[in-house]
């Protein structure tokens, strides 16, 4: 998704632990898109990047009357990975390489920008005809420096294929990288983890190992070594041990991590380890030289 608001690094309340387990909790603020709310956990002051990650959204969970949704025009992107996933709703994938995806709650877009790539995310008019709701994350990958000019590329990975396992009662699904015994079919640059766990109260989930390691609570309440983590909160976890985590009440959570890739320069769309390249980004969206979205050729956000 394009980075609708004005800036990519957004201020937020932190809270540094003196804990060995967690090395700072991120409390994301809402930001209103005219009764569309976003709550940008990554990039922000306190924390850049988390492994591989550098740009995490919750977006909604938001109720559509007739007639309205999520319309976002084609846009561009370099140097990065778009990771799309639903809980609730569904979203419709153009890009300028020919894809059309419809992406439904489980499944996985991944989308490799590479040297640059341009892509419109809309909701059908099936869809907008009638009341509805859109709840999910939307996040990018830093691609590493020999990956960043690499040809686009897309890939859709259905709700079915994506592994799941059970880890003592905790139901947990891999949807990119290996823990827990299986390993996801996303394909990767780097090493890179991403799953999904739900949690009932009481329940215990020992965290995977990793460069670097952070929690999302998307609902419900959980405790590490005695500190008490809320909802809607990202915990950036110390990894020279393994972090255990128990659930005070029925959780949803998303775990993220991997390699450290280095300092990265974000500005708009664009990812990279050169600003250079970055400007000239610009300059190429503002003369319109990225190629047209198949099939939503029309429209364009504007360069801010």
């Amino acid at each position: 998704m394009s980075n609708i608001l004005n800036n990519a690094e957004q201020g937020c309340d932190s809270h540094e632990q003196p804990s060995s387990a967690i090395e700072v909790i991120i409390e994301p603020r809402d930001s209103d898109l005219g009764g569309f709310y976003v709550r940008r956990a990554l990039p922000t002051r306190q924390k850049r990047m988390v492994g591989p990650w550098i740009f995490f959204d919750e977006m909604g969970p938001a109720d559509f009357p007739p007639g309205e949704g999520v319309n976002v025009a084609p846009h561009p992107h370099i140097g990065l990975s778009t990771v799309t996933y639903l809980f609730d709703g569904e979203m419709l994938h153009r890009d300028s390489i020919g894809s059309y995806q419809i992406i439904k709650p489980g499944d996985i877009n991944l989308m490799v920008a590479g040297r640059g790539v341009t892509h419109s995310e809309r909701e059908r008019p099936e869809i907008t005809a009638r009341e509805h709701r859109l709840h999910g994350l939307q996040l990018w990958l830093a691609l590493p420096e020999q990956y960043e000019q690499t040809e686009p590329a897309f890939y859709h990975i259905p709700s079915t294929d994506i592994p799941s396992a059970n880890v003592n009662g905790v139901s947990v699904r891999v949807m990119i990288g290996q823990a827990y015994g299986v390993k996801s079919p996303v394909p990767t640059l780097s090493e890179t983890l991403y799953v999904e766990a739900r949690l009932g109260s009481g329940q215990e989930l020992t965290l995977p190992t990793t460069d670097e390691l952070a929690v999302y609570i998307v609902s419900g309440r959980l405790n590490s070594e005695g500190k008490e983590l809320v909802a809607r909160t990202l915990v950036v976890l110390k990894t020279e041990e393994q972090p255990v985590i128990t659930a005070q009440e029925p959780s949803h959570i998303v775990i993220i991590g991997g390699n450290v890739l280095g300092n990265r320069f974000i500005n708009w769309n664009f990812v990279s380890s050169d600003k250079e390249r970055i400007e000239q980004a610009r300059k190429d969206w503002q003369n319109q030289r990225f190629n047209k979205v198949v099939g939503d050729e029309d429209e364009f956000i504007p360069l801010p």
